[in-house]
């Protein structure tokens, strides 16, 4: 790793910890929460906020702050006009928002987010033109959600999900992650791919670089029955990227697990 000065973070459990800093009070979705909107004022509305504003300073954003590089997007060939969801490791606050749409370009994305996304003062009622898709919290936003889901498939759009749910920011590593999400691709049986943001050295500044590396696509296989499906996309999407992660070079932030603290360390 690189030489750069390296924070460290200890923590208890990869699955459920978050890191992300935030302090937002968490908006309910409910019933009453419209996914999607179809009259030709909110579509204008989403194609200004996504193409006109965000897809051009999300683009010099990332290329200047993190001079951001995708490598492999010609997996997208591949897919063709079918819809697909995307899987990635989540490791930014702001650039996690932003990373997919720079991926798949010119495909449009939508990310499903937690409620916290929805739920800042003046963004929240942006990223919902964005691509923002929270997560339900009852049953029938439940319904809702699911309906979203189908229709942005059958649109030919794809989803993007970040299957460890939770922010470590600048991890170098891939946190081992649950198949449920992998449900989607199972149900609707179209591809699968994945990302790695990974960081690395630049040579005139202590910003890391990002550099983003795509696999896929991956496909379900029918010969299995739908739960072994989901294992086995997870498990191709994992070992892909843990391979990937390999390539970060720098370690702004050392994540040490609680129990692994040697006693000297924990008097400090």
């Amino acid at each position: 790793m690189g030489k750069c000065k390296t924070q460290v973070i200890y923590y208890s459990d990869e699955l459920n910890d978050e890191f992300a800093g935030d302090s937002i009070t968490t908006k309910v979705i409910d019933g009453n929460w419209t996914y999607v909107y179809k009259s030709p004022w909110k579509k204008f509305t989403r194609f200004f906020w996504y193409r006109i504003i965000a897809f051009p300073i999300a683009k010099a954003y990332t290329k200047i702050h993190f001079h951001h590089k995708v490598v492999g997007r010609e997996v997208f060939k591949k897919i063709g006009k079918t819809g697909f969801f995307m899987y990635g490791n989540h490791t930014q606050n702001i650039c996690d928002a932003l990373i997919p749409t720079m991926i798949s370009v010119p495909k449009n994305v939508f990310v499903i987010v937690h409620p916290n996304n929805v739920s800042m003062p003046v963004l929240g009622k942006i990223t919902p033109s964005l691509g923002a898709i929270p997560l339900p919290g009852d049953r029938e936003s439940t319904k809702n959600f699911m309906d979203a889901i189908d229709y942005r498939v059958k649109e030919g759009r794809c989803i993007t999900i970040y299957p460890e749910a939770h922010i470590w920011p600048y991890y170098t590593k891939i946190r081992p992650f649950t198949s449920t999400s992998f449900r989607y691709p199972v149900q609707y049986d179209v591809p699968v791919v994945c990302f790695t943001n990974t960081y690395q050295k630049r040579r005139f500044s202590k910003v890391p670089k990002i550099v983003t590396y795509v696999d896929g696509p991956f496909y379900c296989d029918k010969n299995l029955s739908p739960k072994e499906q989901r294992e086995a996309l997870r498990n191709e999407c994992y070992a892909a990227m843990t391979e990937r992660a390999k390539n970060s070079n720098v370690e702004l932030i050392r994540y040490v697990k609680k129990e692994n603290i040697s006693e000297g360390e924990e008097n400090d």
